[in-house]
Protein backbone atom coordinates (compact mmCIF):
# COMPACT_ATOMS: atom_id res chain seq x y z
CA UNK A 1 0.00 0.00 0.00
CA UNK A 2 1.78 3.20 -0.85
CA UNK A 3 2.09 5.79 1.47
CA UNK A 4 -0.24 8.93 1.32
CA UNK A 5 1.53 11.57 3.35
CA UNK A 6 4.35 13.68 1.89
CA UNK A 7 7.46 13.16 3.53
CA UNK A 8 9.80 16.12 4.82
CA UNK A 9 12.79 14.67 1.94
CA UNK A 10 10.12 14.89 -0.68
CA UNK A 11 9.20 17.98 0.15
CA UNK A 12 12.40 19.49 -0.08
CA UNK A 13 13.08 17.34 -3.73
CA UNK A 14 10.43 19.50 -4.94
CA UNK A 15 11.67 23.14 -4.26
CA UNK A 16 14.15 23.35 -6.98
CA UNK A 17 11.58 22.31 -9.44
CA UNK A 18 9.22 24.73 -7.81
CA UNK A 19 11.49 27.23 -8.59
CA UNK A 20 12.90 26.28 -11.97
CA UNK A 21 8.64 26.04 -12.78
CA UNK A 22 7.68 29.10 -11.71
CA UNK A 23 11.06 31.17 -10.75
CA UNK A 24 10.89 32.62 -14.08
CA UNK A 25 7.68 34.47 -14.81
CA UNK A 26 7.77 35.59 -10.71
CA UNK A 27 11.25 37.29 -11.57
CA UNK A 28 9.70 39.20 -14.53
CA UNK A 29 7.08 40.30 -12.62
CA UNK A 30 9.02 41.45 -10.07
CA UNK A 31 11.24 43.15 -12.43
CA UNK A 32 8.29 45.18 -13.64
CA UNK A 33 7.23 45.87 -10.50
CA UNK A 34 10.44 46.84 -9.54
CA UNK A 35 10.22 49.73 -12.35
CA UNK A 36 6.86 50.60 -11.90
CA UNK A 37 7.90 51.53 -8.15
CA UNK A 38 10.42 53.43 -9.65
CA UNK A 39 8.53 55.39 -11.85
CA UNK A 40 6.38 56.51 -9.03
CA UNK A 41 8.88 57.35 -7.04
CA UNK A 42 10.57 59.71 -9.29
CA UNK A 43 7.77 60.64 -11.73
CA UNK A 44 4.52 60.78 -9.81
CA UNK A 45 3.01 57.90 -11.82
CA UNK A 46 0.58 55.61 -9.92
CA UNK A 47 2.75 52.67 -9.20
CA UNK A 48 -0.19 50.40 -10.13
CA UNK A 49 -0.73 51.90 -13.33
CA UNK A 50 2.33 51.83 -14.56
CA UNK A 51 2.96 47.96 -13.49
CA UNK A 52 -0.10 47.21 -15.22
CA UNK A 53 0.62 49.26 -18.35
CA UNK A 54 4.52 47.48 -18.20
CA UNK A 55 2.98 44.58 -17.88
CA UNK A 56 0.66 44.89 -20.61
CA UNK A 57 3.47 46.06 -22.94
CA UNK A 58 5.46 42.45 -21.85
CA UNK A 59 2.21 40.38 -22.64
CA UNK A 60 4.26 38.27 -25.58
CA UNK A 61 6.46 36.29 -22.09
CA UNK A 62 2.87 35.02 -21.54
CA UNK A 63 1.86 33.80 -24.52
CA UNK A 64 4.72 30.91 -24.91
CA UNK A 65 8.06 30.42 -22.88
CA UNK A 66 9.45 29.36 -19.54
CA UNK A 67 7.76 32.45 -17.87
CA UNK A 68 3.85 31.02 -18.66
CA UNK A 69 3.73 29.22 -15.69
CA UNK A 70 5.31 31.51 -13.11
CA UNK A 71 3.40 34.96 -14.39
CA UNK A 72 -0.25 32.28 -14.19
CA UNK A 73 1.07 31.43 -10.21
CA UNK A 74 2.01 35.29 -9.60
CA UNK A 75 -0.96 36.61 -10.66
CA UNK A 76 -3.77 34.55 -8.64
CA UNK A 77 -1.55 33.04 -5.79
CA UNK A 78 0.92 35.98 -4.95
CA UNK A 79 -2.33 38.37 -5.39
CA UNK A 80 -4.57 36.29 -2.22
CA UNK A 81 -1.21 36.64 -0.50
CA UNK A 82 -1.38 40.31 -0.74
CA UNK A 83 -5.02 40.96 0.00
CA UNK A 84 -5.02 38.82 2.57
CA UNK A 85 -1.89 40.62 4.45
CA UNK A 86 -4.02 43.52 4.21
CA UNK A 87 -5.87 41.98 7.41
CA UNK A 88 -2.70 43.16 9.25
CA UNK A 89 -3.53 47.13 8.84
CA UNK A 90 -7.32 46.77 10.26
CA UNK A 91 -8.52 46.13 13.79
CA UNK A 92 -11.57 46.61 15.82
CA UNK A 93 -10.18 50.22 16.96
CA UNK A 94 -10.37 51.64 13.93
CA UNK A 95 -13.96 51.36 13.29
CA UNK A 96 -14.43 53.27 16.64
CA UNK A 97 -12.53 55.99 16.05
CA UNK A 98 -15.40 57.94 13.86
CA UNK A 99 -18.23 57.02 15.49
CA UNK A 100 -21.36 55.18 14.41
CA UNK A 101 -22.51 57.88 12.21
CA UNK A 102 -19.90 58.55 10.00
CA UNK A 103 -19.21 54.71 9.88
CA UNK A 104 -22.90 53.76 8.69
CA UNK A 105 -22.75 56.14 6.10
CA UNK A 106 -19.12 54.69 5.11
CA UNK A 107 -20.97 51.23 5.03
CA UNK A 108 -23.91 52.38 3.38
CA UNK A 109 -21.91 53.95 0.60
CA UNK A 110 -19.85 50.32 0.09
CA UNK A 111 -23.29 48.45 -0.30
CA UNK A 112 -25.58 51.13 -2.17
CA UNK A 113 -22.14 51.44 -4.27
CA UNK A 114 -22.69 47.73 -5.75
CA UNK A 115 -26.15 47.37 -5.65
CA UNK A 116 -25.92 50.45 -8.02
CA UNK A 117 -23.45 49.06 -10.48
CA UNK A 118 -26.18 45.95 -10.29
CA UNK A 119 -28.54 47.81 -11.31
CA UNK A 120 -26.77 49.97 -13.74
CA UNK A 121 -25.17 46.87 -15.06
CA UNK A 122 -28.51 45.40 -15.96
CA UNK A 123 -30.06 48.82 -17.57
CA UNK A 124 -26.89 48.87 -20.01
CA UNK A 125 -26.99 45.40 -20.89
CA UNK A 126 -23.83 43.82 -19.16
CA UNK A 127 -23.35 41.04 -16.96
CA UNK A 128 -23.96 40.53 -13.38
CA UNK A 129 -20.06 39.72 -12.69
CA UNK A 130 -18.83 42.80 -14.14
CA UNK A 131 -21.31 44.11 -11.82
CA UNK A 132 -19.92 42.73 -9.18
CA UNK A 133 -16.78 43.47 -10.21
CA UNK A 134 -16.64 47.35 -11.01
CA UNK A 135 -18.94 47.86 -8.37
CA UNK A 136 -16.66 46.22 -5.63
CA UNK A 137 -14.07 47.96 -7.17
CA UNK A 138 -15.29 51.59 -6.73
CA UNK A 139 -16.94 50.92 -3.23
CA UNK A 140 -14.13 49.40 -1.00
CA UNK A 141 -10.23 49.66 -2.53
CA UNK A 142 -9.91 49.83 -6.40
CA UNK A 143 -7.63 47.65 -7.95
CA UNK A 144 -7.25 45.24 -4.63
CA UNK A 145 -10.44 44.59 -4.56
CA UNK A 146 -10.87 43.98 -7.90
CA UNK A 147 -8.49 41.24 -7.71
CA UNK A 148 -9.90 39.99 -4.76
CA UNK A 149 -13.34 39.48 -6.24
CA UNK A 150 -12.38 38.17 -9.25
CA UNK A 151 -10.53 35.43 -7.43
CA UNK A 152 -14.65 34.24 -6.21
CA UNK A 153 -16.20 34.77 -9.35
CA UNK A 154 -16.76 32.38 -11.77
CA UNK A 155 -14.29 32.30 -14.62
CA UNK A 156 -15.62 32.88 -18.25
CA UNK A 157 -13.66 33.86 -21.59
CA UNK A 158 -14.13 37.22 -20.61
CA UNK A 159 -12.94 36.66 -16.99
CA UNK A 160 -9.12 38.24 -17.28
CA UNK A 161 -9.87 41.31 -19.84
CA UNK A 162 -12.86 42.09 -17.44
CA UNK A 163 -10.14 42.33 -14.25
CA UNK A 164 -7.78 44.25 -16.75
CA UNK A 165 -10.39 47.27 -17.48
CA UNK A 166 -11.58 47.66 -14.27
CA UNK A 167 -7.69 48.00 -13.13
CA UNK A 168 -7.29 50.18 -15.30
CA UNK A 169 -10.24 52.18 -15.23
CA UNK A 170 -10.28 52.91 -11.07
CA UNK A 171 -6.70 53.41 -11.15
CA UNK A 172 -7.13 56.49 -13.76
CA UNK A 173 -10.41 57.31 -11.79
CA UNK A 174 -8.49 57.47 -8.61
CA UNK A 175 -5.61 59.43 -10.26
CA UNK A 176 -8.23 62.27 -11.51
CA UNK A 177 -9.95 62.26 -8.15
CA UNK A 178 -7.05 62.56 -6.41
CA UNK A 179 -6.51 65.81 -8.11
CA UNK A 180 -9.89 66.96 -8.62
CA UNK A 181 -12.00 65.84 -4.98
CA UNK A 182 -9.36 68.29 -2.81
CA UNK A 183 -10.54 71.53 -5.13
CA UNK A 184 -13.84 70.00 -4.40
CA UNK A 185 -13.70 70.09 -0.31
CA UNK A 186 -12.06 73.47 -0.98
CA UNK A 187 -15.06 74.76 -2.95
CA UNK A 188 -17.63 73.89 -0.63
CA UNK A 189 -15.49 75.14 1.97
CA UNK A 190 -16.04 71.57 4.21
CA UNK A 191 -13.77 71.54 7.28
CA UNK A 192 -11.01 69.18 7.71
CA UNK A 193 -13.01 66.55 9.14
CA UNK A 194 -15.68 66.79 6.17
CA UNK A 195 -13.02 66.97 3.80
CA UNK A 196 -11.56 63.52 5.46
CA UNK A 197 -14.34 61.45 5.50
CA UNK A 198 -15.32 62.58 1.90
CA UNK A 199 -11.92 62.20 0.57
CA UNK A 200 -11.58 58.51 2.62
CA UNK A 201 -14.64 57.25 1.82
CA UNK A 202 -14.83 57.83 -2.00
CA UNK A 203 -11.11 57.73 -3.97
CA UNK A 204 -10.59 53.94 -4.92
CA UNK A 205 -6.87 53.14 -3.85
CA UNK A 206 -5.05 53.92 -0.38
CA UNK A 207 -2.20 55.73 -2.22
CA UNK A 208 -4.32 58.23 -3.74
CA UNK A 209 -6.27 58.56 -0.91
CA UNK A 210 -3.30 59.33 1.20
CA UNK A 211 -2.14 61.88 -1.12
CA UNK A 212 -5.39 63.50 -1.45
CA UNK A 213 -5.85 63.72 1.93
CA UNK A 214 -2.44 65.35 3.01
CA UNK A 215 -2.81 67.76 -0.13
CA UNK A 216 -5.25 69.73 2.15
CA UNK A 217 -4.00 69.42 5.63
CA UNK A 218 -2.56 67.01 8.11
CA UNK A 219 -5.65 66.42 10.17
CA UNK A 220 -7.65 65.44 6.66
CA UNK A 221 -5.36 63.49 5.84
CA UNK A 222 -5.08 61.23 8.95
CA UNK A 223 -9.30 61.13 9.13
CA UNK A 224 -9.00 60.45 5.23
CA UNK A 225 -6.59 56.81 5.66
CA UNK A 226 -8.80 56.36 8.80
CA UNK A 227 -11.93 55.82 6.36
CA UNK A 228 -10.27 54.40 3.78
CA UNK A 229 -9.38 51.48 6.16
CA UNK A 230 -12.59 51.03 7.16
CA UNK A 231 -13.19 50.41 3.86
CA UNK A 232 -10.97 48.30 3.20
CA UNK A 233 -11.90 46.42 6.65
CA UNK A 234 -15.26 45.70 4.21
CA UNK A 235 -13.53 43.80 1.68
CA UNK A 236 -13.41 40.17 3.24
CA UNK A 237 -17.08 40.59 4.54
CA UNK A 238 -18.11 41.51 1.07
CA UNK A 239 -15.94 39.17 -0.99
CA UNK A 240 -17.23 35.94 1.51
CA UNK A 241 -20.73 37.72 0.94
CA UNK A 242 -20.54 37.06 -3.14
CA UNK A 243 -18.85 33.88 -2.55
CA UNK A 244 -21.50 32.51 -0.84
CA UNK A 245 -24.74 34.21 -2.91
CA UNK A 246 -22.89 32.99 -5.97
CA UNK A 247 -22.05 29.21 -4.82
CA UNK A 248 -26.05 29.65 -3.59
CA UNK A 249 -27.77 30.81 -6.61
CA UNK A 250 -25.52 31.61 -9.83
CA UNK A 251 -25.70 29.34 -12.45
CA UNK A 252 -22.71 27.19 -13.00
CA UNK A 253 -21.83 28.31 -16.24
CA UNK A 254 -17.80 28.68 -15.40
CA UNK A 255 -16.13 28.20 -18.68
CA UNK A 256 -13.73 25.80 -16.20
CA UNK A 257 -16.71 24.05 -14.88
CA UNK A 258 -15.19 25.16 -11.28
CA UNK A 259 -17.13 27.05 -8.89
CA UNK A 260 -15.43 29.77 -6.28
CA UNK A 261 -14.62 27.94 -2.65
CA UNK A 262 -17.12 28.29 0.08
CA UNK A 263 -14.67 30.58 2.20
CA UNK A 264 -11.82 31.64 0.37
CA UNK A 265 -8.36 31.12 2.20
CA UNK A 266 -6.90 34.70 1.84
CA UNK A 267 -10.58 35.78 3.18
CA UNK A 268 -9.55 33.86 5.97
CA UNK A 269 -5.77 34.70 6.05
CA UNK A 270 -7.48 38.66 6.23
CA UNK A 271 -9.86 38.01 9.17
CA UNK A 272 -7.41 36.22 10.60
CA UNK A 273 -4.87 39.06 10.54
CA UNK A 274 -7.05 41.80 11.38
CA UNK A 275 -8.37 39.74 14.35
CA UNK A 276 -4.80 39.40 15.45
CA UNK A 277 -4.16 42.90 15.33
CA UNK A 278 -7.58 43.75 17.31
CA UNK A 279 -5.66 42.48 20.34
CA UNK A 280 -2.60 44.47 19.91
CA UNK A 281 -0.89 41.01 19.14
CA UNK A 282 0.87 42.89 15.93
CA UNK A 283 3.91 45.04 16.81
CA UNK A 284 4.48 48.18 14.99
CA UNK A 285 7.28 47.08 13.28
CA UNK A 286 5.24 44.18 12.04
CA UNK A 287 2.69 46.00 10.78
CA UNK A 288 4.88 48.23 9.03
CA UNK A 289 6.73 45.05 7.19
CA UNK A 290 3.27 42.99 6.58
CA UNK A 291 1.98 46.65 4.85
CA UNK A 292 5.22 46.81 2.90
CA UNK A 293 5.33 42.94 1.61
CA UNK A 294 0.92 43.66 0.79
CA UNK A 295 1.78 46.09 -1.07
CA UNK A 296 5.01 44.54 -2.97
CA UNK A 297 2.46 41.44 -3.43
CA UNK A 298 -0.27 42.97 -5.00
CA UNK A 299 2.29 45.28 -7.44
CA UNK A 300 3.79 42.27 -8.49
CA UNK A 301 0.23 40.44 -8.91
CA UNK A 302 -0.84 43.04 -10.88
CA UNK A 303 2.21 43.56 -13.21
CA UNK A 304 1.82 39.67 -14.38
CA UNK A 305 -2.10 40.66 -14.54
CA UNK A 306 -1.08 42.81 -17.25
CA UNK A 307 1.24 40.57 -18.79
CA UNK A 308 -1.79 38.06 -19.45
CA UNK A 309 -3.84 40.25 -21.32
CA UNK A 310 -3.33 41.75 -24.61
CA UNK A 311 -4.17 45.57 -24.68
CA UNK A 312 -6.52 44.81 -27.91
CA UNK A 313 -9.00 42.58 -25.44
CA UNK A 314 -9.46 46.12 -23.42
CA UNK A 315 -10.95 47.59 -26.29
CA UNK A 316 -13.73 44.94 -26.89
CA UNK A 317 -14.81 45.91 -23.27
CA UNK A 318 -17.07 48.73 -24.99
CA UNK A 319 -18.47 51.76 -23.86
CA UNK A 320 -21.07 50.85 -21.94
CA UNK A 321 -18.82 49.41 -19.38
CA UNK A 322 -17.11 53.14 -19.08
CA UNK A 323 -20.16 54.61 -18.53
CA UNK A 324 -20.85 51.48 -15.92
CA UNK A 325 -17.83 52.60 -13.64
CA UNK A 326 -17.80 55.97 -14.03
CA UNK A 327 -21.37 56.36 -12.79
CA UNK A 328 -20.40 54.16 -10.28
CA UNK A 329 -17.80 56.97 -9.06
CA UNK A 330 -19.95 59.76 -9.55
CA UNK A 331 -22.48 57.82 -7.62
CA UNK A 332 -20.28 57.41 -4.46
CA UNK A 333 -19.01 60.49 -4.31
CA UNK A 334 -22.60 62.38 -4.43
CA UNK A 335 -23.75 60.19 -1.66
CA UNK A 336 -20.90 60.56 0.63
CA UNK A 337 -21.09 64.24 0.13
CA UNK A 338 -24.86 63.85 0.72
CA UNK A 339 -24.23 62.29 3.15
CA UNK A 340 -21.45 64.50 5.24
CA UNK A 341 -23.78 67.62 4.50
CA UNK A 342 -27.02 66.59 5.84
CA UNK A 343 -26.68 63.36 8.20
CA UNK A 344 -23.34 62.74 9.21
CA UNK A 345 -22.31 66.69 10.59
Amino acid sequence: MANSTTSPSDLIARVPVFFSTYGPGFAVSVVVAAAAQFLSEHYGAPAMLMALLLGIAFHFLAEEGRCVPGIGFTSKTVLRIGVALLGARISVELLIGLGPKLIGLVVAGVILTILFGLLGAKLLGRGWRFALLTGGAVAICGASAAMAIAAVLPKNEHSERNLIFTVLSVTILSTVAMIAYPIITAALELDDLAAGVFLGGTIHDVAQVVGAGFSVSNETGETATLVKLIRVTMLAPVVLVFALVIRAFADDDAADGTRPPLMPLFVVMFLLLAAINSFGLIPAFAQTFLADLSKWALLVSIAAVGMKTSLRTIFDVGGQAIILIVAQTVFIASFILYGITHFAS
